[in-house]
């Protein structure tokens, strides 16, 4: 493969289509009015399309997070890419902080770190963080969204960054 055409495949992989849609349902020991504390725990899904290697892709996803402190949560998501060739599998470990003080709005910072393993070529890694906030509604469902910035490690091309949108829908049960 050129180095050329590489490049657009590295950069095509590091972005999420913005119509992706992850949804959240947490519980925990705090009963209703719960999210975000201590001992919930997360459980997501990711829908969504892409495109790499000049090819459509299905996105599938799921994640599960665990709050260690209140507003502390550390998970994992996993990724597939189907529907194309070569298949595409992305696994990101991550750290989340979400500011439950305000009532209204819950602004989050987090950190992940992503392992993108793609069918007959090389693995690689990257880095990322995001920010963004929740706005709660009474019948405590949050809707979230932010700005996510990931950054592809030991990249041999003068752009290995990325900035993408996300939406977080958390429903508190």
């Amino acid at each position: 493969m050129k180095l050329k055409n590489l490049k657009k495949v590295t950069l095509s992989l590091l972005i999420l289509c913005t119509g992706n849609v992850a949804l959240a349902a947490s519980t925990g020991t705090g009963g209703a009015g719960a999210a975000f504390s201590k001992n919930s725990i997360s459980l997501g899904i990711v829908a969504g399309s892409g495109s790499a290697f000049n090819e459509d892709y299905v996105i599938l996803g799921a994640g599960i997070g665990y709050y260690l402190v209140h507003g502390l949560e550390l998970g994992v998501d996993v990724q597939r890419w189907f529907s194309g060739s070569p298949s595409i599998t992305k696994i990101s470990p991550q750290v989340r902080y979400v500011f439950t003080q305000p009532k209204l709005i819950k602004p989050y910072l987090g950190l992940f770190y992503r392992r993108t393993i793609i069918e007959d070529f090389r693995d690689y890694d990257s880095i990322g963080y995001r920010a963004g906030a929740y706005f709660s509604s009474k019948n405590g469902v949050y809707i979230g969204g932010g700005i996510v910035y990931e950054e592809e490690r030991d990249c041999p091309f003068v752009d290995c960054s990325n900035t993408y949108p996300e939406i977080l829908i958390t429903v508190n049960f």
